[in-house]
């Protein structure tokens, strides 16, 4: 069993190293695995004082667990003995404090703790996406399970995360299970989940002129399609209206067809092998210098966008 302060610095290193919110979200919560369960709490710390100001009697599960109570109102001070206290302190929850104590944590979700399950569930700012766990559940996504009173469907009873099968819920303590059981009927996405700024995706790596290259036509995109378009473009042939924008279509066609007929090729707008030959066997046009009196910046900015090489420079008042 881990310590409150191993979770709180466990969260703080893990958002100082940039860490996916959502995954150290369900790290903390595993972290969590073995803490008490107190009816109507959402994190306070679990010593003898928190415990006594919690106690009920419809709700006997402090006075019957904590070591402190145990036949003795007045015994105190034995925290250091009990299972909770893992040589430090640990906090204690209700099924929704344990969701709200996580989720405020690590994302600040939540000025203070909501009220039972119920009202969660029936308020749909809290969530993002919801849905019946007979219909699927989204993958690689940190969700929150619910399960209706067997009395009342229309009450929620309880509350757990769940995550690609597994869940982690606070009932009789912080448990943890690897195959989610049957009792869960809802889901439903917390609407922080998925706010945070995700790793950049990895730019998708610019052709090899050496390898072989693909049959292209119309309605073609991506990055061998820029390749052709800019090599059109050095060699002369404008694509003045789209540039080199990795889309095939009838600009580009029309540019190819011009680029066939000069090089003696069949002229059908399709870049095969015979036209990347020509292409890679003819050398790039020239560069000339062209100055544009009072071009306002955003035009000139425009404009370089739309041909491969080139770019601007201010001229000075």
């Amino acid at each position: 069993m881990k310590t409150a302060e191993y979770v709180s610095k466990l969260i703080a290193d893990g958002k100082a190293a940039g860490k996916d919110l959502m995954w150290l979200a369900w790290e903390a919560a595993l972290a969590c695995v073995g803490w008490a369960y107190v009816f109507g709490a959402y994190g306070e710390w679990c010593d003898p004082s928190n415990r006594r100001s919690r106690a009920r009697s419809d709700h006997p599960t402090i006075m019957s667990s904590c070591i402190n109570f145990n036949g003795n109102d007045n015994i105190v001070g034995k925290c250091a003995e009990c299972k909770w206290y893992p040589g430090g302190r640990t906090r204690f929850f209700d099924c929704r404090g344990f969701i709200y104590w996580i989720l405020h944590l690590v994302y600040g979700f939540w000025d203070r703790c909501p009220a039972g399950c119920t009202t969660m569930w029936n308020t749909e700012s809290n969530w993002k996406q919801k849905g019946l766990v007979k219909d699927g559940i989204p993958k690689d996504t940190l969700v929150c399970l619910f399960y209706p009173d067997k009395d009342n469907p229309k009450k929620m009873a309880h509350i757990g995360f769940g995550l690609n099968g597994e869940t982690v819920e606070c009932s009789v303590g912080v448990q943890h299970f690897k195959t989610m059981n049957r009792k869960w009927t809802h889901w439903a996405v917390p609407a922080c989940v998925g706010t945070e700024p995700g790793p950049k995706p990895e730019p998708s790596p610019a052709p090899d002129p050496s390898t072989d290259k693909p049959t292209l036509r119309k309605g073609d995109e991506g990055p061998y399609v820029t390749l052709l378009q800019t090599q059109l473009i050095r060699r002369g042939y404008t694509l003045p209206k789209y540039g080199a924008d990795g889309k095939y279509g009838t600009e580009t066609v029309n540019a190819v067809k011009e680029f066939q007929r000069d090089n003696g090729l069949t002229a059908d707008g399709v870049c095969g092998p015979a036209t990347w030959k020509a292409l890679d066997s003819t050398e790039p046009t020239k560069l000339y210098t062209v100055t544009i009196q009072h071009l306002p910046l955003y035009q000139a900015q425009a404009l370089v966008t739309q041909y491969d090489g080139c770019s601007y420079m201010k001229q000075e008042e």
